[in-house]
């Protein structure tokens, strides 16, 4: 049986396999995140758009009804509040493809991420002390 599943080796090439307004919400929120964190390096990992520190702090990837963003249980945790009007999971939440992306909520979130990333990779720099 042959593997037809379609791999990424760039963000810029994943987006590229979307209809011309789901690429620029994808773009929209690339920028986004890399205007919150611009020395995070982007990558694919999972098959999707993600940007790392010194690990993951946000996947995104589009689907036929909405844009997921996984910003990880913790992120998810920190602002369950604003996020209760999405659906989600555990580390994920779903934005309405026809919706507009809120970005504000999308910078605390990723911004919460770095954060939160500087931090454990402090820790554990002291732990090798």
């Amino acid at each position: 049986m042959e593997n037809t599943k379609k791999t990424f080796e760039t963000i810029d090439e994943y987006i590229s396999q979307f209809q011309p307004e789901v690429q620029e919400k994808l773009q929209s929120l690339r920028k986004t995140v890399k205007e919150v964190v611009p020395n995070a390096v982007e990558r694919i990992s999972y098959q999707m758009p993600t940007f790392a520190l010194n690990k993951n702090l946000v996947h995104f990837a589009a689907f036929k009804n909405h844009i997921g963003f996984y910003p990880g249980a913790s992120g998810i945790a920190a602002f369950k509040q604003e996020l209760s009007v999405y659906k989600g999971a555990k580390g994920s939440v779903q934005f309405p493809i026809n919706d507009p992306l809120p970005f504000d909520l999308i910078k605390k979130i990723v911004k919460y991420r770095e954060l939160e990333d500087i931090k454990k990779a402090e820790e554990k720099l002291k732990k090798k002390k």
